[in-house]
């Protein structure tokens, strides 16, 4: 069995983790190497057909801006908001402390 052009040895990958400051066991190199090997082939072969004439895009169909314009409207004030709260405090709802003093 040859190893393809995009092969990862398992000492690029333990270089790799050595990088990324991840402590690997031999097993887990083992493993990792060709499943990286399997990522990259398949890159590979999405990168062979792409064809230069089409755009890239980020998503498959086009999306328009669902954001609506800021327009003020007349609210609640200040009173009318805090009329129904058990307890008001400087214009603010007052609730009871959750944290101890510190």
């Amino acid at each position: 069995m040859s190893a393809s052009p995009t092969a990862i040895t398992r000492e690029q990958v333990r270089h790799l983790a050595d990088l990324a400051r991840i402590d690997l066991e031999d097993a887990e190199l083992d493993h990792l190497a060709p499943q990286l090997s399997v990522i990259l082939e398949s890159v590979a072969s999405i990168s062979a057909i792409a064809a230069d004439d089409i755009e890239p895009t980020s998503h498959a169909l086009p999306l328009t801006n669902v954001f609506r314009d800021d327009v003020v409207v007349p609210s609640l004030s200040a009173e009318a908001a805090l009329s129904g709260a058990p307890q008001v405090e400087e214009q603010r709802f007052a609730v009871p402390k959750i944290l101890g003093e510190e």
